[in-house]
């Protein structure tokens, strides 16, 4: 083998020197990506470090966060023994750190869960028969563990089918907690219903909210006597509406038959004149320079 390798040397010269060029070519290129690594490693530790010193000198304080981090990092099991969690904040619906009363720790919780137990239900799409049921299941599940504390209603809608706003407008007034209604964004048609249909005072609106009401309308299909018996029923319950719309208010119910025989838009501050709402949220900055004679209608307190 050591005659066959040096007569391959013999007669290829340039292959031995060309492949132990290669090896120190490797050697080089491993030893210069190790040193890359290292310097890398350490530029990251050192900007960590720096990071660290500034908030120190700022004074910063992330107790809290901390806690929460922690809390969510591990979780301990009866026999005192930690397990880490995952905590990547997942994409899709926001999750937030949440502290149950029976269980004590902090938990991911999607926000609509969130807001449910903290008796807030949001409202930011069309009212169909399926989105009012849920609505309706909410409000009487809430109702029946706590009908001391009111619930409070969001509103960021384009209103909704008939039907199924009736229904919640009708449980709004029958179950015994109370209900407060917030508008945000807009909300029209029987969205704006469902705002007016607040316990009175928890009626709110913000500064730029839009509003507007209209007189109940629908389409009909069938024979004459088919058409005849909706026109009747839709006429009952534009007579309905107008007249919730007339104890809601105060208006007279001649006012309010002309004032929505055509869609009624409303600015934040003309629902308040209109009486639809009770008050607008406004900044803490135009609260605190209003004079006595604005402050009416302003605000949450």
């Amino acid at each position: 083998m050591e005659a066959l390798a040096a007569l391959a040397g013999a007669r290829c010269p340039s292959a031995l020197v060309s492949s132990s060029a290669r090896c120190a070519s490797s050697s080089r290129g491993e030893q210069s990506a190790a040193a890359a690594s290292s310097s890398s490693i350490a530029f990251h530790n050192g900007l960590r470090a720096v990071n660290n010193d500034r908030l120190h000198k700022q004074g910063l304080t992330l107790s809290f966060h901390e806690k929460v981090q922690n809390s969510l990092k591990t979780r301990g099991d009866k026999s005192g023994a930690c397990r880490a969690q995952v905590t990547m904040m997942p994409i899709g619906t926001p999750k937030v750190p949440y502290r149950t009363p029976q269980e004590g720790g902090w938990q991911w919780v999607d926000i609509w869960n969130v807001l449910y137990r903290e008796r807030i239900i949001f409202i930011g799409q069309y009212i169909d028969e399926e989105f009012g049921n849920q609505i309706l299941a909410t409000m009487l599940y809430l109702d029946s563990i706590d009908n001391t504390k009111p619930m409070y209603l969001y509103l960021n809608s384009p209103g909704g089918d008939m039907t199924p706003c009736m229904a919640i407008y009708d449980t709004m007034d029958s179950i015994k907690s109370e209900v407060g209604t917030l508008a945000l964004g807009y909300a029209y048609n029987n969205a704006g219903l469902l705002l007016s249909a607040g316990a009175k005072g928890l009626r709110v609106a913000m500064p730029m909210t839009r509003i507007a009401l209209q007189s109940p309308s629908g389409a009909a299909r069938g024979t004459a006597d088919d058409i005849q018996n909706e026109a009747k029923e839709l006429s009952r319950v534009r007579n309905y509406v107008f007249n919730q719309v007339s104890k809601k208010t105060g208006q007279p119910i001649e006012k309010v038959m002309k004032d929505l025989s055509r869609i009624k838009r409303f600015s934040s501050q003309e629902a308040l004149e209109y009486g639809l709402i009770d008050r607008i949220v406004r900044p803490r900055r135009i609260k605190a320079d209003a004079n006595s004679k604005q402050r009416s209608g302003v605000g949450l307190g």
